[in-house]
């Protein structure tokens, strides 16, 4: 999001409340539960995907964007370009019936519980690498989708300060987020950051009607920040706007890290079925064997690493690819030509939607799909490639790699929680790296 996308990014319901919090070597460790793209009865939930797929393409379009407003078009990477936003397609009256019904959960977010103020008011974030942002909806939102979210109260915070300038998400559907700039203590399962920016959303897209989310806390660069914006400030000698970016707030880690908070500039994530956890301030070593494979960012505001490659039963087919880590997307993308590359090597593979640039395969015998950095190869493993079949019955299934042109460079890939599941990730502030080991 995000995918949730535009910004709106995919979570993973978090169990804070019902999980302790469990200290090792310095760090935090937030257990996670999971949620899917599959139906519970192992189809491909088309519907979903194409809502998530818009999302992720938002989202991006959007960080771009940021950076632009932030650094410059000198910080895109080769190729990389603002596309126009997808319109959010509306589920079929079907699946909408479907849904209020069915418990859809199964591996699409990853969420978790934050609290902001003094004292604390709680909220259900999506973590999110993809973007770098913090916002919640406002006490002061009226609309029928923050009538089932938890809000902010500025004046219930003794330490709530309000900024001038305003935070806005413009969504493909033509509906925003958008709302008022505060500062105040938020804290994660007792890391804290005073004084962080965030905005406190007083619109909130309909697309969240039936997000189990409040809001989102990013944990990507500051140039992709859109809090990053302005701070309005008229001058009584010389009336006129003046306007001051707020490049002393960085993203929520960041700051607890400069503060103190946190013992290490480091936080991991493992996702799975079950025993998942993001853990600030560290990694937690119980979680994976041997050491972790670091490679240095080198994308402007993304976590995003070069010098990779793709492999299909063992050969390899895309080479010299960057990669964007990203918790808050639910599948993996590619440049639409080179993915069309990486099923033509996949036996009986088929285009399943080209408008989406999704693909099937037969499910009987999925192949065995890697990515390689120049060290060790990471295998995804059968499930986590599955997205489900085409159909009822069918013995086609539907792959976890989708082609689409995100504008986020020419040979860019984005690998979201298909390709996370499959490892231990761990992102590095202070070495500016990203790191793999292999899941315990």
């Amino acid at each position: 999001m995000f995918r949730k996308a535009a910004l709106v990014s995919f979570t993973l319901a978090l169990l804070a409340s019902a999980n302790p919090v469990v200290r090792e070597e310095g760090g935090v460790s937030i257990q996670f539960a999971r949620s899917s793209l599959t139906t519970p009865d192992g189809v491909f939930d088309h519907d979903r995907a194409k809502i998530q797929t818009a999302k992720t393409i938002n989202k991006h379009i959007q960080n771009l964007k940021n950076l632009e407003h932030n650094v410059g078009r000198k910080a895109f990477p080769e190729g990389a370009h603002i596309r126009v936003p997808v319109v959010v397609p509306e589920p079929s009256v079907e699946k909408r019936q479907h849904e209020a019904l069915t418990d859809q959960d199964g591996d699409v977010e990853w969420t978790g519980s934050i609290s902001i103020g003094t004292p604390n008011q709680p909220f259900t974030i999506d973590f999110d690498t993809g973007s770098s942002d913090l916002w919640v909806p406002s006490s002061a939102c009226t609309s029928s989708t923050c009538s089932t979210k938890k809000k902010y109260n500025p004046s219930s915070s003794s330490t709530s300060k309000k900024l001038s300038g305003t935070f806005s998400i413009q969504y493909g559907d033509g509906s925003t987020v958008s709302g008022p700039i505060y500062q105040d203590t938020v804290q994660v399962a007792g890391i804290s950051s005073t004084q962080q920016t965030f905005s406190a959303v007083t619109k909130l897209s309909s697309l969240f009607s039936d997000d189990p989310i409040d809001g989102i806390l990013g944990m990507a660069f500051q140039s992709i920040s859109n809090l990053n914006a302005v701070s309005i400030s008229v001058s009584m000698l010389h009336p006129v706007l003046r306007y001051q970016p707020f490049s002393k707030q960085p993203p929520f880690f960041q700051q607890a890290f400069s503060q103190g908070s946190a013992s290490q500039n480091v936080f991991g994530f493992k996702l799975a079925s079950t025993g998942s956890e993001l853990y600030l301030g560290g990694t937690n070593t119980a979680l994976y064997t041997g050491s972790l494979e670091y490679h240095g960012v080198t994308g402007s505001g993304f976590w995003q690493i070069s010098g990779g490659k793709t492999l299909v039963n063992g050969a390899t087919v895309n080479s010299g690819i960057s990669t964007i880590i990203d918790s808050g997307t639910t599948i993996m993308y590619g440049p639409p030509s080179a993915v069309k590359s990486f099923y033509a090597k996949v036996p009986g593979s088929k285009v399943y939607d080209s408008s989406n640039g999704y693909y099937s395969y037969p499910c009987a015998s999925p192949p065995t799909v890697a990515f390689s950095w120049g060290g060790k190869s990471f295998t995804i493993t059968a499930a986590n490639f599955n997205l489900g079949q085409t159909s009822s019955g069918s013995s086609q299934c539907v792959g976890a790699l989708a082609g689409q042109d995100l504008g986020l460079g020419s040979n860019v890939w984005l690998l979201g929680d298909s390709f996370m599941k499959n490892v231990y990730t761990a992102f590095n502030l202070g070495t500016s790296s990203v790191g793999f080991a292999t899941l315990a």
